[in-house]
């Protein structure tokens, strides 16, 4: 899968580390409602792509999740300031 990286020079591969840091750069510094979100620019770093055929959970399952989620990181981030402020789309 990764075969393409043995095709690179040095120069190449510390190219592609610094892409690729800067992409996972951007994800972790999401913060607000950005956190909840499908994330293609990020996958998007990876030769192969993606296939943005995904499945998605029904409402009620989905909401689930985005409460865990949002519990999780309570238990994570308890110091974590607090981004009240509505999703304006």
């Amino acid at each position: 899968m990764d075969d393409d990286l043995k095709q690179m020079d040095r120069d190449q591969l510390i190219a592609e580390v610094r892409r690729l840091r800067q992409g996972i750069r951007g994800h972790r510094d999401s913060t607000g409602h950005d956190l909840c979100w499908f994330h293609p620019d990020l996958w998007g770093l990876l030769p192969e792509g993606f296939d943005p055929d995904i499945a998605v959970p029904p409402w009620p399952k989905f909401m689930r999740g985005c409460i865990r989620y949002r519990q999780s990181l309570d238990e994570q981030a308890p110091a974590a300031p607090v981004h009240d402020r509505e999703f304006d789309g």
